[in-house]
């Protein structure tokens, strides 16, 4: 069901970023929008690992560097029927983690240093099962390329926008300039944009919280790590390296804050709480 809801909501985020080609150029924007989702899809999937892990400075480690969190990544890794993937660490206080790469061959773990001291190992287990689980099921790509598209919208939204105050937009004698077509192009896709890949984020944040638990053999574990991380997300000063562009990759929203149904909205993770909710009512089917 999950799966099916991410293919739909990916397909509507393209269709609003051929429809806002069309809205800005006509025939021809669309058409242009659609080679350009393309080129940006195939971009995404050959060099988003590695960018990612640069704008962390995320530094790959051997099992001789860090053996103990080197064999919990291989042993959960052999749980979920996984390749062996990259094992990376960012240094930051702030415990968080997360995982990138095109597909389960090509693929990294990343936690950061605070998080390995904050955390036992069963509660890092159950954070680590959770970032297979995204690899396995190919949320890391699907993320990127979701946010990716979401953020040329809102791009082609502003560039739209300053036409439109300096004049250099299409006279309405031009095939397909109207004002309601500036408007799409403005205000109503950016934001359908934003709040499609902020559903697709949140349904794979639940999905892979419920895998996790299954590869890590206790939903507990993950739950208990997640009201540390999600604390520290509301308390200490955020990651230094995280982005508006990159948080919907962490197991927790590295900008956390007390939010409201409006905020909720637009939030890249489901609320804290009813993960750990879940993860508990999952503990009790499994007994």
């Amino acid at each position: 069901m999950n799966t099916l809801k991410t293919t739909i909501l990916m397909a509507l985020l393209t269709g609003i970023l051929i429809a806002v080609g069309g809205a800005f150029g006509g025939n021809h924007g669309a058409a242009i929008m659609l080679v350009f989702s393309l080129g940006m899809n195939f971009f995404s999937y050959w060099f988003s690992d590695s960018i990612v892990l640069k704008s962390y400075g995320a530094r790959e480690v051997s099992q001789s560097e860090e053996p103990e969190l080197y064999s919990l990544v291989s042993n959960l890794a052999a749980n979920a029927d996984l390749p062996m993937p990259k094992v990376c660490i960012v240094e930051s206080s702030v415990p968080n983690a997360f995982a990138t790469g095109r597909n389960p061959s090509h693929a990294a773990v990343a936690v950061t240093t605070g998080i390995m001291r904050a955390l036992t190992m069963d509660e890092l287990g159950g954070v680590i099962a959770h970032e297979l689980s995204h690899i396995k099921h190919r949320d890391t790509l699907i993320s990127t390329v979701a946010a990716s598209i979401a953020g040329v919208i809102s791009m082609i939204g502003h560039i739209a926008q300053w036409a439109a105050i300096f004049g250099g937009g299409r006279s309405d004698d031009d095939e397909g300039g109207n004002p309601i077509g500036l408007l799409f192009t403005i205000i109503i896709a950016p934001i359908a944009a934003m709040l499609i890949q902020m559903a697709i984020s949140r349904s794979r944040e639940f999905e892979a919280d419920k895998s996790g638990g299954e590869i890590c053999g206790n939903p507990l574990s993950l739950a208990r790590a997640l009201e540390k991380i999600e604390y520290f997300a509301r308390n200490a000063r955020p990651m230094e390296q995280a982005s508006n562009a990159t948080a919907h990759m962490c197991i927790v929203n590295p900008f956390s804050g007390v939010g409201s149904a409006i905020t909720k909205l637009f939030s890249t993770h489901p609320p804290t709480e009813e993960r750990i909710a879940r993860l508990r009512q999952q503990a009790v089917e499994l007994r």
